[in-house]
């Protein structure tokens, strides 16, 4: 079984997680009554131990204006002690179909059965109970309310005598998850709190209503658990983008309605007993729910996998609106210096203001702070940073046609993003321009720069990432001429499909991977257009190039054996790289097309340059996709069709480009 990672704080000392057990529950039982978070000596945590007198949890007042006791506080339990928890003491390595099963095993060890007390929230009132009995098979208990009776509603015609009616329609069963045990100073408790604590987190953070009707098998922690788990703790601290956040919450809310959905309508085939036409019009319907259901929990997948989470990206819809041209149609040249010499001034106006050299004359304003001259740009203003180190707490929201521009080398005109944030810079301008300055990324989720819409061009800068670092969404444009970036723990560029991405003359280096080429198979969308010349790739933990794509296995075989005849060449360089520039997929050299078959084998022929590899596989994708295009073309009955309909022309010129000491070699897949 995986050891967590550094998802939540790791006090220091010995291994906080012994090895896994192939006992299940029952088993474990005759070894005692587990302490549920009890360390070692040196780890600092005994939460439940019975060596020392009193109760080693925190407690916490209930909130509302009613005076009740306080509750035992464990919703600030760290990764690790919900992970050994739910790995050692309650799922061990039980199916899915058994989760109940050993849940109830594990409270009957642990949990008191009567003689506490709780607060049982609703969405509509809180009330304070005494449970009188626990049925662990169900997972409720039974309770009987306290003396005096304590509750609060929103309604205040909410009375006691309503209560006892809503108690006796549940037959004074209450689910466990629903109570928080009231604290207990003499430790006697402790458990019996961690317990429901933990029943109640994995209900309602981790459980699914679909997981028992997926495969059965012996790895639901591993499999399902474990990485929901990091999930919801890497949200708690701050390392995934909101923006990934809101879509996951998103997907996760359609899915739930669409299973619902789908229950009802194979309900309702199952209880009608007939063939009728009713039926069988349930029966598409419910084929076209559980696809749709099956879409869903593929994308959570993605998301909930760390691996994968940041490969299947998500589509930010960015809220910035451009402000368009000045109401009086003037354009203004903003000149950014903490502190502005005389000597300084002379030079800018010889070199950058004087009509001269500009041709007309100019508005100039000055500013301290590049992230004030920036939100002060409308369409066509210019922004000249001067030399100096500029600390901002803020995103760069480019949203017209600007131009950002250092006055000096790239090394003395340094800006810094200090604070947490998802972004640093965000472009969604028609034409923005960046040039001369460093950028240097200090706890960020995203990347240091996010081409939305429009086209940014990057020059003669550097980048000091943090997270990823470029990234160039569908339909956006990125040309990054002679410029240096590196530090990303991703991959230094993301293109995504349908973007244009030039790279010419950059250092791309010390980062998990170099160039990341997202998945572009998908019907919906366009193939990217690549251009990559004279580029130096290396030191990068993983492949120089990777692309992402999803696991086709019998398509790529049907490719391969309908793949163009002939064995034409790629052109040489005059060095004698190879490379393919400008191709269209229905004519496509005999070695993008043979590359299909090596592929069906995982084998990429390693005495292939590293530009040759990289172009004959983006063309090999590209014949995968107009042959998907064609079948479905087929499949409606089309037979004929314009060339240029059907056909999306990949553009790559992959030329001259270095490729040293990257990890892995300097072209990958990544399937999924």
């Amino acid at each position: 079984m995986a050891e967590p990672g550094p998802a939540g704080p790791q006090p220091s000392g010995p291994a906080l997680l012994p090895a896994l057990s192939s006992a299940g529950p029952r088993e474990r039982a005759e070894e005692g009554k587990p302490d549920l978070v009890q360390e070692d000596d040196n780890s600092g945590s005994d939460y439940g131990s019975r060596d020392k007198p009193g109760s080693a949890l925190g407690r916490t007042v209930p909130d509302g204006n009613v005076l009740f006791p306080d509750i035992f506080r464990t919703d600030h339990l760290l990764f690790y002690e919900r992970f050994k928890a739910y790995q050692d003491y309650i799922l061990a390595d039980c199916k899915a179909s058994e989760v109940k099963e050993f849940t109830a095993e594990y409270l009957e060890k642990v949990l008191e059965p009567c003689g506490w007390q709780a607060v049982w929230h609703t969405n509509v009132f809180e009330v304070l109970v005494e449970v009188v009995d626990v049925e662990y098979t169900a997972l409720k208990a039974v309770v009987k309310l306290s003396e005096p009776f304590l509750c609060e509603s929103r309604d205040s015609t909410f009375t006691l005598e309503c209560v006892q009616e809503i108690l006796e329609l549940k037959e004074r069963k209450i689910p466990l998850q629903a109570l928080w045990v009231v604290y207990d100073e003499s430790g006697e408790f402790d458990q019996t709190a961690l317990a429901v604590e933990h029943v109640r987190f994995f209900y309602q953070c981790i459980w699914r209503t679909w997981d028992e009707e997926e495969e059965d098998d012996f790895d639901y922690f591993v499999r399902c658990v474990e990485p929901r788990l990091r999930l919801h703790y890497d949200i708690l601290e701050h390392r995934v983008p909101s923006g990934l956040v809101a879509d996951y919450q998103n997907l996760l809310s359609q899915c739930e309605e669409l299973y619902k959905k789908f229950l009802d309508v194979r309900n309702s085939i199952s209880s009608s007993g007939s063939d009728s036409e009713t039926e069988n019009v349930s029966m598409v319907e419910g084929l076209k729910l559980y696809e749709k259901i099956e879409h869903l929990k593929q994308k959570l997948k993605l998301i909930e996998n760390p691996l994968l989470r940041y490969v299947f990206g998500y589509q930010k819809y960015s809220g910035l609106q451009a402000k368009g041209l000045r109401p009086t149609g003037t354009k203004i040249t903003h000149v950014v210096s903490s502190t502005m010499m005389s000597s300084l001034l002379q030079s800018l106006i010889r070199d950058k203001l004087c009509p001269e050299s500009c041709g007309e004359e100019l508005e100039i304003q000055f500013h301290n702070d590049p992230l004030a001259a920036v939100n002060a740009c409308y369409e066509g203003d210019t922004v000249i940073i001067c030399p100096g180190h500029y600390v901002v707490d803020g995103v760069f929201c480019i949203a017209d046609s600007v131009e950002l521009e250092g006055y000096g080398l790239p090394d003395d005109i340094v800006i810094e993003k200090r604070g947490e944030g998802d972004n640093f810079v965000d472009c969604t301008g028609a034409n923005v321009r960046i040039s001369s300055l460093k950028l240097v990324q200090h706890d960020a989720v995203e990347g240091i720069l996010n081409v939305h819409y429009g086209k940014t061009t990057l020059e003669n800068c550097v980048l000091q990432c943090e997270t990823t670092g470029i990234t160039v969404r569908i339909s956006a444009e990125l040309v990054m001429k002679n410029s240096d970036l590196y530090g990303a723990k991703g991959a230094g560029v993301e293109i995504y499909p349908g973007s244009t991405c030039t790279l010419l003359g950059n250092g791309i280096h010390h980062c998990k991977e170099g160039i990341l080429i997202k998945n572009f198979l998908d019907e919906h969308y366009d193939i990217p257009k690549i251009t990559m010349v004279n580029n130096m790739i290396h030191n990068n933990e993983g492949y120089g190039v990777v692309l992402v794509r999803p696991t086709v296995t019998s398509d790529l075989k049907d490719a391969s054996a309908e793949r163009t005849k002939g064995n034409t060449q790629p052109a040489q360089s005059s060095d004698g790289t190879a490379c393919v520039e400008g191709f269209r997929q229905e004519e496509l050299p005999g070695c993008v097309t043979d590359e299909l078959e090596l592929y069906e084998h995982g084998v990429i022929c390693e005495q292939t340059d590293g530009n040759c590899k990289i172009a004959d596989e983006l063309g090999a994708i590209s014949a995968k996709k107009s042959q998907m295009h064609k079948k479905r073309l087929s499949e409606l009955g089309i037979t004929e069709a314009d060339d240029n309909l059907m056909s999306q022309e990949m553009f790559v010129s992959i030329v001259g480009n270095q490729f040293k000491w990257n990890g892995k070699g300097s072209f990958g897949t990544f399937l999924f």
